[in-house]
């Protein structure tokens, strides 16, 4: 079992939602160990944990129907954002304290370019994982992704 400490309380990386919960975002994304960890998941909205490794990426993808918050906690990398996959003309590098934001039907990826992983959180309006959701490695994520 994978835990954090939060407010001095353990915290096991496990899916909270729906019922209320409070966390200290900064500390439990950065210890985050997995690639993907969905940690809250509601009917409207979900909050994933994301650890990239240094040369890694998300990988280009679309959410037809749901938005996406990215803030960066730590790392440095590049987004890249357009409306189709061979028309990625917004690129940003991002790090510590950066946000983005991904409108619906939008394609995206952010590149991990620096020396360290990325830790991030990413808030989803609606859901767009499963409830529970955690893949330790993005190789994982893609066997998961192709066989739903």
């Amino acid at each position: 079992m994978n835990r954090g400490r939060s407010n001095n309380r353990p915290v096991i990386f496990t899916d909270y939602g729906p019922e209320p919960f409070v966390v200290n975002i900064d500390t439990i994304t950065r210890q985050n160990p997995n690639f993907r960890t969905a940690l809250w998941t509601g009917e409207h909205l979900q909050l994933t944990l994301m650890n990239i490794p240094v040369g890694g990426e998300i990988g280009l993808e679309m959410h037809p129907d749901t938005d996406q918050f990215l803030r960066i906690e730590e790392g440095f990398g590049l987004v890249r954002m357009g409306t189709a996959r061979e028309n990625l003309n917004l690129q940003r590098n991002v790090q510590e304290g950066f946000a983005v934001f991904v409108p619906a039907g939008t394609w995206h990826n952010l590149l991990n370019i620096g020396n360290r992983p990325i830790k991030l959180y990413s808030i989803y309006a609606p859901p767009n994982h499963h409830y529970g959701t955690i893949h330790q490695t993005k190789a994982i994520a893609e066997a998961a992704e192709r066989n739903h």
